[in-house]
């Protein structure tokens, strides 16, 4: 904690985080959420980031961590989108009747699907616990980076 982090330049850092969570209210009326974690803390950020280094900071871990979680997000339904295109390939040309394939093809996706949802549910809730637990950090003034996150912006 720095001793020159005066409230004002605390409560925009907590913001920067908090902002990502927008998205959530936002998809339960009905906006979709593609990006929206993004959107909020990179207007936070682009508003204030030049009244304190400490915000600037804040504003670009909170970014960083956004933009990871929405990457590796990206890339868990492209991965998956592929394993569906391979598994329909290999059902297709296995010499089995049409019914035979259908069915484990189903069985497969739903699977697949299952475990999608799943994952989706794991990484929102770590995702909301890691932003609530790095306001609170930025709003005592002290400086938090989150794990697993690509240094997009330095």
């Amino acid at each position: 904690m720095l001793d020159n982090i005066n409230q004002e330049a605390r409560t925009w850092a907590m913001w920067c985080h908090l902002a990502a969570l927008l998205a959530i209210p936002l998809a339960f009326i009905g906006i979709p959420p593609l990006l929206l974690n993004i959107l909020g803390p990179l207007v936070v950020w682009l508003w204030k980031k030049d009244q304190h280094s400490f915000i600037d900071d804040q504003g670009k871990e909170s970014l960083n961590f956004q933009l990871s979680l929405s990457l590796y997000g990206f890339s868990l339904v492209i991965g998956l989108g592929i394993l569906m295109v391979i598994f329909v390939i290999a059902a297709g040309g296995a010499g089995t009747t049409a019914d035979a394939s259908l069915g484990a093809l189903t069985v497969v996706l739903g699977i697949a699907l299952a475990g999608l949802v799943i994952l989706a549910i794991i990484v929102s809730m770590i995702q909301l616990v890691l932003v609530i637990f790095a306001a609170v950090k930025a709003n005592k003034g002290q400086f938090y980076r989150y794990p697993l996150t690509i240094r997009f912006l330095k």
